[in-house]
């Protein structure tokens, strides 16, 4: 409804009220029908069905497979390990969810608990949930608006609505009817539920309440959002499927094969199946990826950026676009005076007399201006005035400033004479109509009011006269003005943002602002910042007239956007998404939370954010600063490629055991290596190594590549090809070395031994994706260092120890085994280096057509 548009009386016969508010038993009626002015909440899931949906994803399901299979085969003790990391990642699952819950919690915190209106006539104090349509609600000074109001009388009412805008400028509201389209921003005759009265007072009536108010609104939004699923969480069902698949192909051919050509009995293909999946299933990678996101936790909260949901932590390094609120973001959200034009130093002296003096916030020269309380405009002038140290004079009288005459004077006397000097500052044009000045002399200053507009700063005009020390200030006074200066003053951007749109967009991420300011403004800080399409502004109004098809197009080559409001940053982040981008998005008030929630990374701010967006986000930066969300973006990369390393470690090790129990089976000899063995490699690599490749730093070039593609899944078909030939290099050495010795025990002994070094040696290899592994961050990663250290300690225990050999059932191995062992290693190493530096190579040479390999 756009009751901006209506008059009072129009509105009192509509809502059926009067200008001495609602009687009792209307009030009754209308609540009964009405409901009361809540914000409504959605039927909550039970307790007990977000929890077990945490044990019926893929993973989990294939997890609790391989326990059953352990303990089925009597490996009791992996079998509970197991089930514990089941049970473990799925309460952290449950723990980390109910953001939208959440949401609505901080939603209603922003809802008064009283109000005071009209009943009867008289002023009553009600509570606010009973307020209704057509109630006559007073504002004071310090009030949080009850409903949203279409106001009837102002006195000087000015309101923060930062919550709905993400402006930090109060707004000047008056009574008057709006007859043109208006966003919420521009609605200067309505007050909304959950903002703040800083001064002033009004009398309003009651149009909207509960979820029809536009906090009501932005509460329907946050519902009805689903929530994201992570890029980390769909190449991870994505590579379970195809785990899944490749284990059920080498089962079934593993059946009819030796069925077919040995006819073995139904019992002993049960086991050998059992043995195939035990040994392929890497039951100890979601405990490492676990510990790997965690890390990545930790480590972006020494950075200021504290990370909600683990998945989150990748996410960000899967971004292509971040779409950021301007104030306080990508700007100081500090209003500053960065120009003052004057013709002459005497004007400018005089400019900062009036600067000093034309205000009615600093009471005495000591207070600075950082410390005062009030306009954020008011107090730039202050700052910037306070360099050149002018004494403040007395004041006889002021009119202070309205919006609807545009402009303050304050009259001061001159020492020692019988004269007064009246000071006034406002919008220009209004000064110059005051002042006494040719028309060439006129346009020439507005020229200059112009030059500084069209840079986004908001401009300030300086004027004074001279009148007896008995004059009386009146609106009359402001006339025959002598126009001394002028003043552009903006929220100037971040250093660091303009530095870290730079790193983003050099790493392939586009930067888009959407704000609640004016374009111009949006404008100008979008070139000063260094954004990359700059030369149109699209608007809100402008996106409330295009389609759906519209904006995807428009999207890709717009990156600001001004004058919006929560539902255009909706559909902002909807079109990029549709468009196949993975959105980031950044905001602070109720207004971010519907977009924050829809995007594949809501970014909150931790300083001036409301509890609703923090609770809305996946990530809260803790200090405000766009420069944090770059780091976060080269640790979400890192944590990516290490990530992909570990998988690429685990898959061909435990692929090699699968085949290695294939190849036994296909030649007809017993199972090579027993459960307990089994379980004592998968163990040593889960305890030792596999951790070490999540403490790999970030590549050098981690933010000088493009965003990796979307579609590509953690394996491609590099992957395949690394994972295929490394586990026939693991297996077949392994394997023939073993059978070139008599007695089980010793062969189980060499290939289990053989296994674990392979391993050791490819862990190396997997340090890099593509570049050589010895380099000098192998030195920096002490994690790496303590793995090998480990690993040592514990094969010595297993293999040179009677207590191990009993447990095991395994025997030491002599110098020349060992050194046998050894040499297989170093082939693997050594063939994986070689193929690496092909596979680099390659990828050079197809830069007209890149294959992504890492």
């Amino acid at each position: 409804m756009t009751w901006y548009k209506k008059t009072t009386p129009e509105i009192i016969e509509e809502l059926q009220t009067n200008q001495n508010g609602l009687t009792m038993t209307d009030r009754q009626t209308r609540l009964t029908e009405q409901g009361e002015n809540v914000i409504s909440e959605t039927q909550q899931i039970p307790k007990w069905r977000k929890l077990m949906k945490h044990f019926t994803d893929l993973l989990m399901v294939v997890l609790m497979v391989a326990a059953i299979l352990k303990a089925i085969t009597g490996d009791y003790a992996e079998s509970g390990i197991i089930f514990a990391v089941v049970v473990i990642n799925g309460l952290v699952g449950y723990w980390q969810e109910r953001k939208a819950e959440a949401s609505l919690n901080g939603l209603k915190q922003l809802m008064g608990k009283e109000a005071t209106i009209y009943l009867h006539g008289r002023r009553k104090k009600v509570p606010v949930a009973s307020l209704v349509a057509g109630d006559l609600v007073v504002l004071g000074p310090g009030d949080v608006v009850p409903a949203d109001l279409r106001l009837m009388m102002t006195h000087d009412l000015v309101i923060e609505e930062s919550i709905l805008t993400g402006e930090s400028e109060p707004v000047h509201k008056k009574h008057d009817t709006i007859d043109s389209e208006a966003i919420i921003g521009d609605q200067h005759n309505m007050a909304f539920s959950g903002t703040h009265v800083e001064s002033g007072s009004a009398t309003g009536i009651v149009v909207e309440t509960g979820d029809h108010t536009q906090i009501g609104q932005i509460n329907q939004a946050i519902q009805s959002v689903e929530t994201q699923e992570t890029p980390l969480i769909k190449k991870m069902k994505q590579l379970n499927h195809q785990l899944f698949r490749c284990i059920i192909a080498l089962v079934l051919f593993l059946i009819f094969f030796t069925t077919i050509r040995y006819g073995f009995e139904v019992n002993v293909m049960f086991s050998s199946v059992i043995a195939l999946i035990v040994a392929m299933i890497p039951e100890g990678l979601p405990a490492v990826l676990t510990m790997i996101l965690s890390m990545g936790v930790k480590e972006m909260s020494e950075q200021q950026a504290i990370i909600k949901t683990m998945p989150s932590v990748e996410t960000l390094g899967a971004m292509t676009v971040i779409c950021s609120d301007k104030t306080g973001t990508l700007t100081k959200n500090q209003m500053t005076v960065v120009e003052v034009i004057s013709e002459h130093q005497d004007d400018h002296a005089r400019v900062i007399d009036i600067m000093t003096n034309c205000q009615d916030i600093k009471q005495t020269q000591q207070q600075k201006a950082k410390d005062l309380v009030g306009n954020p405009t008011e107090k730039a002038i202050l700052h910037y005035a306070e360099a050149f140290d002018q004494p403040l004079k007395t004041t006889i009288s002021q009119l202070p400033f309205n919006s609807a005459y545009k402009y303050m004077a304050t009259l001061h006397p001159i020492d020692e004479q019988k004269k007064a000097m009246l000071f006034v500052k406002g919008a220009p044009e209004v000064l110059l109509s005051h002042a006494h000045i040719s028309e060439q002399e006129k346009q020439k200053w507005l020229d200059r009011g112009t030059k500084l507009a069209s840079q986004g700063q908001r401009l300030i005009g300086f004027a004074y006269k001279e009148v007896s020390v008995d004059h009386i200030l009146t609106h009359d006074s402001v006339s025959g003005l002598t126009f001394t200066g002028l003043a552009g003053i903006i929220d100037p951007p971040k250093e660091s943002a303009i530095r870290s749109v730079k790193e983003c967009l050099q790493a392939g991420i586009q930067v888009k602002m959407i704000t609640g300011d004016h374009a111009d403004t949006a404008q100008a800080i979008g070139k000063q910042i260094g954004l990359k399409h700059t030369d149109q502004v699209l608007q809100g109004i402008d996106i409330d007239h295009m389609s759906e098809e519209e904006l995807q197009k428009a999207v890709n080559h717009v990156d600001i956007y001004a004058r919006t409001t929560p539902a255009h940053k909706l559909k902002i982040v909807t079109a990029l998404q549709k468009n196949g981008e993975i959105v980031g998005m950044t905001g602070d008030g109720v207004n971010d939370a519907p977009a924050l929630k829809k995007a594949d990374i809501g970014i909150a701010m931790g300083i001036k954010g409301s509890e609703v967006t923090k609770q809305a986000a996946d990530m809260v930066l803790a200090d405000d600063n766009f420069h944090t969300i770059a780091h976060a973006v080269k640790e979400g990369r890192r944590i990516y490629d290490n990530l992909k390393k570990t998988i690429l470690f685990f898959l061909p090790t435990a692929f090699a055991q699968g085949l290695i129990v294939i190849l036994a089976l296909l030649l007809n000899r017993p199972l090579p290596l027993t459960s307990v063995q089994i379980l004592w490699v998968n163990m040593v690599t889960t305890i030792t190594l596999s951790y070490a490749l999540g403490f790999e730093k970030a590549s050098k070039d981690a933010m000088r590549r493009p965003p990796r593609l979307i579609k590509e899944g953690i394996l491609n078909g590099y992957s395949f090809f690394r994972i295929a030939y490394v586990s026939l290099l693991i297996m077949i050495p392994a394997y023939w070395l073993a059978i070139q010795f008599d007695g089980t025990g010793l062969q189980q002994s060499i290939l289990l031994q053989n296994i674990v070094i392979a391993q050791a040696v490819y862990l190396i290899n997997c340090r890099e994706l593509l570049a050589p592994a010895f380099n000098r961050g192998i030195f920096k990663n002490r994690a790496l260092l303590i793995s090998f250290a480990a690993l040592i300690v514990l094969q010595t225990l297993a293999l040179g120890t009677p207590f191990g050999q009993q447990l095991l059932g395994v025997q030491q191995l002599s110098f020349l085994q060992h050194l046998t062992i050894l040499a297989n290693g170093i082939l693997l190493f050594g063939v994986v280096e070689v193929e690496k530096w092909f596979s680099a190579k390659y990828q050079k040479r197809q830069k007209a057509a890149p294959v992504n390999l890492g």
